[in-house]
């Protein structure tokens, strides 16, 4: 893979939410998987977990959780990710906190990527009530929902969306 490749999936990755009713194989949900784990984590600890839903009746929960964000419970297959509180924390204690949710969402951002150079689409939904996703799931009090990621394959190609110019958001050392 050259950097161009890398760089083509950074520049043309965009969020998908409407999906054609195809199942995703487990196969290639694996692979997405264990490219959001081969995201870079603080110490080498991975303090992320991932949760994988299929049932219909859990994905409609998520997505009424989710500010009834019904393209939820459209996808083949939604993604949680969590950040794994003591996983970080036994190491770095309270800051192990901070590091636990970097590293899950290091693990968004290539799960993401995997995910468009694949040929599937998703979107990351933050907005959701977290309280809520952590009880629909039986996720227990040590770890934190980040983000729900539906997947599937696209039924929609948007383009990609327009951003602030790299000068606006750029702040150079003055010395």
């Amino acid at each position: 893979m050259t950097y161009e490749n890398c760089l083509e999936a950074i520049f043309t990755r965009v969020s998908i939410r409407r999906f054609k009713p195809k199942q995703v194989p487990d196969e290639i949900i694996k692979k997405i998987l264990e490219a959001g784990n081969a995201a870079p984590s603080a110490g080498n600890l991975q303090a992320r977990d991932f949760i994988v839903v299929k049932n219909p009746v859990t994905k409609l929960k998520l997505a009424k959780a989710s500010l009834n964000q019904m393209f939820i419970a459209e996808a083949p297959v939604v993604v949680v990710v969590c950040a794994n509180y003591p996983r970080s924390m036994r190491v770095y204690g309270d800051r192990g906190r901070l590091y636990a949710e970097q590293d899950a969402t290091a693990a968004i951002e290539n799960i993401l990527l995997a995910v468009h150079m694949l040929g599937l689409g998703a979107v990351w939904v933050g907005a959701f009530d977290e309280a809520e996703v952590s009880d629909i799931l039986d996720i227990p009090a040590y770890a934190r929902p980040m983000a729900i990621i539906p997947i599937g394959y696209p039924d929609e190609f948007p383009k990609p969306r327009q951003r602030y110019p790299i000068e606006y958001l750029t702040h150079w050392e003055k010395w």
